[in-house]
Parts: structure tokens; C-alpha cells; sequence
């Protein structure tokens, strides 16, 4: 119970998703985990040959993790997804369709104990440029990069739950773990740490307003909850260019070892790890 597939940012692309099922076919993990941006992003959408990203999740993705569970029987992975910033919350009838039918389990702002690990999962990413807000929420503070967009500003496509204006990524992770145990924990989260290996995007020399952009992207919160609370292993996406301008895709912050999935080409970005043994873990381009 310990070999594990990380994916992330697959954007509704087909081949990336064909090529995770195969691989889990074959190799017959024990865990796959899925860390966001789900659906088709609106580039690629056509490319998908579905009319709306409902039907790809209806359509496409359902049944063919539905397919894989048939042929797998007692060998099919425990699968564990999170929605990112680029999913459409009321696109997502497809997570719950599936996870009643034990395919998939949406593990956002959610803890599940597997021996002695314990899996949590966290959707929500920093302020960014784009206009979608359903998985955006306030770092730490009410403060929002240049050139990017409030989460009080922008579109939702669902009333949310919790108060836009005043909750933030450090106050969800803070009631997310208190009192728990993190020296097992796993942590599926869509946006990598700040200022790191793992969140550096591609905006050198950019203005806004005569003030240069930053070029790490990545959250501030889950920087300064991996410092002092030091989980086992974190997993993150979001920031798809990172890796090409960094050349890393792993990080080590003291006892913690993070990796970032995301990929700005074709090919499917495939991390696999042991839990029990997180620093040999591998990157494969499929």
C-alpha cells in the first residue's frame, strides 16, 4: 500500500487522461491522486469535441474511470481529486456522480485516514488575473498582486458558502488542521508555496500600472503552513511553466518533500512516488 500516481492540470485534455488510465492499468497503483483543473479549459475546449465542460465530465471522464474500475476489479486504485481555479463549480455534477459510485473520492477541505497516513485536500488558489473566482479566496491578508483580480470581483457560477470578502487560504488550512497530527499527512493542494522551485511563472519585465509583476504566483498561506507545520508530503499544480524555467519539480522545505505536477506541453506530467520513500520519486513525460 504504498506506490502512488500524481497528476495535475490536465484541462479536459483526452490523451493526457488516456494515457493515466492506461499507465494505472498497467502498473496498478495503490493511490492516484488528481490535484485540479479538471475540465476543459476554454483554449482546448473544442479540441475536446464536447459542447460544454458538463458533458466532458458526463461523458468522457465518468465512463471511462467507470471502465477502468470494471476491468481492475479488487486491483483499482484508491483515486483522490480536487477541482482547481479553471473548474467551473456548477460543472461538476460529474465528482459527485462518482464518487457515489466509490470511482473517486473529492477530497477538498476534506481528510481521509489510510493507515497511518492521512490524506487532505485543498482546492482553493491566491487572486489571479482571471475573471473565474469559484476556487479563489484572499491569501493572507485582503492584499492582491498587481494586476490581479479580488475574489469579491469577478464571476462565480455558484453563491458560495463562506464570506468572499473575509476568509482567506491561511484561515481554512489553520481550521483544516487543528489539533491533527501531520507527521503521515499528504496534502493535495492546487497552488504550489510561494516564492519557490515550484510557483515560478513566466511574467519577467511585466508592468501594471508601473509596477513590475511578481514571478512566483504561489500562495503565501501554504508557504508559511509548510514551514511551521511541517506535513510528510505535499502535492501542487497551477503554475503549468514552472518546472520549464526552474528545471524542478520537487522541493524539499525541512522534513516536507513538494512536488508540482503541472505541465506546459502535450505530454501528461506523471509523478510517482512511494509513500513510505517520497525523495526517490520520479517525473515521467508520457
Amino acid at each position: 500500500m504504498n506506490k502512488c500516481f500524481f497528476v495535475s492540470d490536465l484541462h479536459g485534455m483526452m490523451s493526457r487522461y488516456e494515457s493515466l488510465i492506461r499507465k494505472t492499468r498497467v502498473e496498478k497503483p495503490d493511490f492516484v491522486f488528481i490535484g485540479g483543473d479538471l475540465l476543459p479549459h476554454k483554449g482546448i475546449h473544442g479540441r475536446a469535441g464536447f459542447e460544454n465542460m458538463e458533458d466532458f465530465g458526463m461523458d468522457f471522464l465518468l465512463p471511462r474511470f467507470r471502465k477502468l474500475k470494471e476491468q481492475m476489479d479488487c486491483a483499482y486504485p484508491d483515486i483522490y481529486l480536487i477541482p482547481g481555479n479553471d473548474d467551473r463549480k456548477d460543472q461538476l455534477k460529474m465528482i459527485e456522480a462518482g464518487e457515489k459510485e466509490g470511482i473517486w473520492m473529492n477530497l477538498n477541505l476534506r481528510c481521509k485516514v489510510k493507515g497511518k497516513y492521512r490524506f487532505y485536500g485543498y482546492s482553493y488558489v491566491p487572486p489571479t488575473p482571471f475573471l473565474l473566482k469559484d476556487w479563489e479566496k484572499y491569501d493572507v491578508s485582503r492584499y492582491v498582486d498587481p494586476g490581479c483580480i479580488p475574489p469579491t470581483e469577478g464571476d462565480r457560477t455558484e453563491t458560495p458558502d463562506y464570506d468572499p470578502e473575509w476568509d482567506t487560504i491561511s484561515k481554512d488550512l489553520e481550521q483544516l488542521t487543528t489539533g491533527e497530527d501531520l507527521g503521515y499527512s499528504l496534502f493535495l493542494m492546487h497552488s504550489p508555496p510561494y516564492q519557490c522551485n515550484l510557483d515560478r511563472a513566466a511574467l519577467d519585465g511585466r508592468m501594471v500600472d508601473h509596477v513590475p509583476m511578481d514571478v512566483h504566483v504561489g500562495s503565501i498561506a501554504i508557504q508559511r503552513f509548510i514551514e511551521s507545520k511541517q506535513p510528510y508530503i505535499t502535492l501542487h499544480g497551477h503554475v503549468h511553466e514552472s518546472m520549464r524555467l526552474t528545471g524542478e519539480w520537487k522541493q524539499r522545505f525541512g522534513n516536507t518533500w513538494s512536488f508540482n505536477a503541472a505541465h506546459d506541453g502535450s505530454e501528461l506530467s506523471l509523478i510517482v512516488f512511494e509513500l513510505h520513500n517520497p525523495q526517490w520519486a520520479e517525473r515521467i513525460l508520457i
